[in-house]
């Protein structure tokens, strides 16, 4: 069975639709909790990186460490899949930089994609990707250019958050209370069939690339 290592940053904030895309594709996902100091051993192993309510610029000590990791991956030829926090991370190893955004970007946005594919998706973020050197730009929303961006065919970054279904928006509501701006209380099950549907091909177009499937 193919193994893929997955970053967590949170409790509240794990895998959701991503372990059932493994399931489906008979992937063993291997999830390291970095702000328990867990971390995979460097290497050019595929990764996905997943978010959390962290500045990728700052942040805690640990935080630290693992873009120390990640750099160190990188440089090893890792493939790379990065969700929010995750893609700010990945964004900082290639050569971007990260900003304060001039609002929050929060709840259901509608994304357009550079083949013309709009989809509405979830968002929790107050910061902004400027894009590394030979990143390919190829989603925005109208509060955020850089939404979703590629650099190579292995190095996939995204601000919004795909692996979110109804199950992990229950789980943050709960947990972050009157701070979240997650909907509650609204029947989105079609929004996240959608969401689901597109993840498991763009994940499956994703661990094709390098061969690891």
């Amino acid at each position: 069975m193919p193994e893929l290592n997955l970053i967590q940053h949170h409790p509240a904030e794990g895998p959701g639709a991503i372990a059932e895309w493994a399931q489906w594709r008979g992937i063993r996902l291997n999830i390291f909790r970095a702000d328990l100091g867990q971390l995979p051993t460097v290497g050019a192993g595929p990764v996905i990186v997943l978010g959390g309510p962290y500045e990728s610029n700052a942040g805690p000590r640990w935080l630290e460490a693992e873009r120390q990791w990640l750099a160190a991956s990188l440089e090893q030829g890792a493939a790379v899949f990065a969700i929010c926090l995750g893609a700010q991370l990945l964004a900082l190893s290639l050569g971007g930089k990260v900003r304060r955004m001039a609002r929050p970007e929060t709840g259901w946005t509608c994304v357009s994609f550079a083949d013309g594919q709009q989809l509405n998706v979830l968002e929790w973020h107050e910061d902004a990707i400027d894009l590394p050197p030979d990143a390919q730009l190829l989603a925005s929303s109208e509060a955020c250019e850089q939404q979703m961006y590629r650099v190579g065919p292995t190095r996939v970054g995204l601000q919004f958050h795909p692996e979110w279904n109804a199950e992990s928006v229950k789980l943050l509501n709960e947990h972050f209370g009157d701070e979240s701006p997650l909907p509650r209380g609204q029947d989105d099950s079609a929004a996240h069939a959608a969401v689901f549907g597109w993840l498991q091909e763009t994940l499956d177009h994703w661990w094709v690339a390098p061969g690891f499937s």
